[in-house]
């Protein structure tokens, strides 16, 4: 199974665009809700594409683990995962040799987790998902970034943050 999904001619964006459009006709609504969270992936070595030491909130704790960001769909006809990304740390993405070893292709570049969302929550719309609502927690909500990003999309939001975040009374 290794060898066949990582060395194998097919694409996974195909796939995912695939999945979408079934996602469309099967619980396709207008007022459906983009969930966007992370999971941790516990790893024992160093070897696995973007294992560290990192928080993984399914253990409760900082630990060596891949970090997956990912994407579900919930309408009144129910809910699936829509799509995912693998976090790729800063370390990981400056290491040349060890992306070499892994096989991470060149073209992969650091993002943050609420910039890989981001792009995710925009290729939905440009394939034309229907939703109106976009929800997450504070690693999303405290990040300016993906917050303005959602909203330049003309989509509702409803985020969490953390108890110090700052936020402006006016427009600066």
């Amino acid at each position: 199974l290794q060898k066949f999904i990582a060395q194998s001619p097919w694409s996974d964006d195909q796939l995912m665009e695939e999945l979408q459009r079934h996602v469309t006709e099967v619980l396709g609504d207008p007022d459906a809700t983009l969930n966007v969270d992370e999971t941790g992936f516990p790893k024992k070595g160093t070897k696995s594409v973007g294992v560290k030491r990192q928080y993984a909130g399914c253990l409760g704790r900082t630990d060596n683990c891949q970090i997956g960001v990912c994407v579900n769909y919930r309408s009144a006809a129910g809910h699936t995962l829509i799509d995912r990304r693998l976090f790729l740390p800063e370390e990981w993405a400056a290491d040349g040799s060890r992306r070499e070893e892994a096989g991470v292709p060149e073209a992969v570049v650091f993002r943050t987790k609420p910039e890989l969302a981001l792009g995710m929550v925009q290729q939905a719309i440009q394939r034309g998902l229907p939703f109106r609502w976009v929800t997450a927690d504070s690693v999303y909500g405290d990040s300016p970034t993906f917050v303005q990003g959602v909203r330049g999309l003309s989509k509702w939001y409803v985020v969490d943050t953390s108890a110090d975040a700052r936020v402006w009374l006016t427009e600066p």
